[in-house]
């Protein structure tokens, strides 16, 4: 089944609503049984790497978030391209890394797939030697 650009957009600004309040499971609601998921980085940040089933999303993000200083964060939304059901967010991260203090800035683009209402897929692409450098992983 495809899916339309409203139904994309509006599931994807659910997820951008919970990502707001730092809502996991939440979150997790909003996605497919099963996931293709992909944050590449170093071995060395447990939040990284694949994800291939819906209880994995929830995890994900209780871990990254005890990794940046509470407070220090500022995502700045540039674009959110639909088309059918992919979506893409392009949009600016900064971060303070907990463990070392180091802020931190990189661009990003989010790739989603939305099928039957669900995310399906979400690939993040950052600049992960900035990310790896910021928590001495690099």
């Amino acid at each position: 089944m495809t899916t339309d650009t409203q139904s994309s957009r509006t599931v994807v600004e659910r997820f951008l609503e919970r990502l707001g309040r730092q809502d996991p499971d939440g979150i997790q609601e909003l996605f497919s049984q099963d996931v293709d998921w992909h944050v590449p980085g170093s071995g060395a940040l447990p939040w990284t790497g694949r994800r291939t089933r819906r209880e994995e999303i929830a995890p994900y993000f209780s871990t990254m978030w005890q990794y940046f200083a509470p407070g220090e964060s500022k995502v700045v939304l540039e674009r959110f391209i639909v088309d059918g059901s992919d979506v893409v967010l392009l949009a600016v991260f900064t971060h303070t890394a907990a463990p070392t203090g180091k802020r931190f800035t990189t661009p990003v683009a989010m790739h989603l797939t939305i099928e039957d209402g669900r995310i399906g897929r979400m690939h993040l692409y950052e600049d992960t030697l900035t990310v790896a450098e910021a928590f001495d992983a690099g």
